[in-house]
């Protein structure tokens, strides 16, 4: 039997070719170069070296025809093309660039973290401890690590190093702590709002206390209905802050441990003899947030006066139409133009909702201070009514104001060398449960609180969680959605296609 040269060294070259490839693979797999491995790319590689050097002639034969050479012209451009995916491929991981295209960016730092971040002037540790690695969260160390040099991360078998494991008090694998050398403190969690409030916690050694008035009907931080204040109870706490509640008659005054004094929509009056008491705080360097909705009586009339505020005997209907975005009606107005002030730098763009509010403004702007700030505008659309009458309501201009309108102001005074503040809006609802996580509403609250403290660094816009972006269809919405994608569609394609064709015939 008579064999062919040609055939021979064809076969050969393919064993070659299947020989060094396998001998590649394994060493891929498996992670380290074996006697095996080596062994079958040698006799792979000698193999393809006897293939070509006998079948030279053949070889160039083949390349000399135009064929041939066509095809190592396409050969050459899509090396070529390759190479330049590769250059741009290893230029882009050397100058890696994110961009977070989120509704929320939750994929990059908030800038109350990035702001937290930069400010830290301690070296800091997280210990994660746990035996399987985080992706997720390895990437989110390397953006506070990005912000500061100081900020370092460390991922610690608890198996292999046990005595960490005692010496943190840690019991759980999962567990991260963040420790300055000094202070540990335990994370309850490894998202980013956890990061960021034990960061907080590490660069303060005070802790500041916020005190919400009660026995007057106002909102309860132990509520945790839709009308309650326990979010930002929660919250507070979390940026390192006391919370208590207060009674001022029992305490027979503003107790000494308040930094912060919150009024949060009373629905009685307070005493007279409160209202001094509060006063009198205020007089000492006090601060003060009062939320004050409509068609009550707070009783602070006073201290507003004193301090020229003017809150409105009424109720602001926005008739823009811009609150049906996030489901609601014209007695919940909306602002997106805000005062300059710290509390609402970052909110260009975003908006706050107030479910049923009065005015609160300068009452004479010819006494007003640069220290005095309308905070929270309506838009142009909005108007003011005496109370709510009926399921309709319209603008009487003898009586009612037309917008923008203000909703809130904030104040500085100095009384003895010490520096007193006063925040009030007029509405409490915005910061319950039902509504505290809606837009800026949250940041709002907290910046306010923030201010008041003096504590700059807590003034920003916080971590947002995941939105819900399910799209809810009914049954028949859904049938629509099957056949347009399994029949209506592929038979517009196939239509088009023989249109096409028809035409090109």
């Amino acid at each position: 039997m008579k064999i062919n040269r040609g055939e021979l060294f064809k076969s050969i070259s393919y064993a070659g070719a299947a020989m060094a490839l396998a001998g590649w693979l394994r060493s891929s797999i498996e992670g380290e170069l074996t006697t095996l491995d080596m062994s079958l790319m040698i006799a792979g590689g000698a193999l393809l070296v006897i293939a070509i050097a006998f079948n030279l002639g053949a070889i160039w034969a083949f390349f000399t025809k135009r064929s041939s050479r066509l095809g190592a012209n396409t050969i050459v451009m899509s090396l070529a093309v390759l190479a330049i995916l590769v250059a741009l491929n290893i230029l882009a991981f050397r100058n890696d660039k994110r961009f977070d295209m989120t509704t929320n960016h939750l994929y990059s730092l908030s800038p109350q973290s990035v702001k937290i971040a930069r400010s830290f002037k301690q070296n800091v540790r997280f210990l994660y401890f746990g035996t399987r690695p985080d992706s997720d969260l390895s990437e989110l160390m390397a953006e506070y690590g990005a912000q500061n040099r100081r900020i370092h991360f460390q991922r610690v078998d608890p198996v292999a190093h046990p005595e960490l494991a005692r010496q943190y008090n840690v019991r759980a694998t999962g567990a991260m702590v963040a420790t300055n050398g000094t202070r540990n403190i335990t994370l309850q969690g490894t998202g980013e709002q956890d990061i960021t409030n034990a960061l907080i916690r590490l660069s303060t050694n005070t802790v500041k206390t916020i005190c919400f008035v009660e026995g007057h009907g106002e909102k309860s931080v132990s509520s945790t209905g839709a009308d309650g204040y326990s979010d930002v109870k929660n919250e507070l706490s979390k940026e390192t802050y006391k919370v208590q509640p207060v009674n001022l008659v029992t305490s027979n005054g503003v107790p000494d441990a308040c930094t912060v004094v919150v009024i949060a929509g009373p629905t009685q009056a307070l005493f007279p003899q409160e209202t001094a008491m509060v006063s009198k705080y205020l007089d000492n360097g006090g601060k003060v947030l009062a939320l004050v909705d409509p068609g009550t009586h707070a009783g602070l009339s006073p201290i507003f006066n004193a301090w020229n505020i003017n809150v409105g005997d009424n109720v602001v209907i926005d008739a823009s139409g811009i609150g049906r975005l996030v489901g609601t009606g014209p007695v919940v107005p909306l602002v997106l133009d805000y005062g300059d002030s710290p509390i609402t730098e970052g909110f260009k763009g975003s908006m706050t909702v107030f479910p049923l509010a009065r005015t609160v403004s300068i009452a004479d702007a010819s006494k007003s201070t640069p220290t005095e700030v309308e905070l929270l505008k309506t838009s142009a659309a909005s108007f003011t009514v005496p109370k709510i009458t009926g399921s309709t309501v319209s603008f009487d201009p003898k009586v009612d104001q037309r917008g923008p309108l203000s909703l809130g102001v904030t104040a500085q005074q100095t009384f003895g060398g010490k520096k007193a503040r006063l925040a009030v809006i007029g509405n409490s609802e915005f910061a319950a449960n039902r509504w505290v996580g809606l837009q800026r509403n949250g940041d709002l609250f907290y910046n306010t609180v923030s201010w008041l403290a003096q504590d700059a660094n807590l003034i920003s816009i916080r971590p947002k969680s995941p939105t819900n972006s399910r799209v809810n269809m009914t049954q028949s919405q859904q049938r629509v959605l099957m056949w347009f994608s399994l029949a209506v569609l592929p038979g517009l394609i196939v239509i088009a296609g023989i249109l096409i064709w028809w035409r090109r015939r």
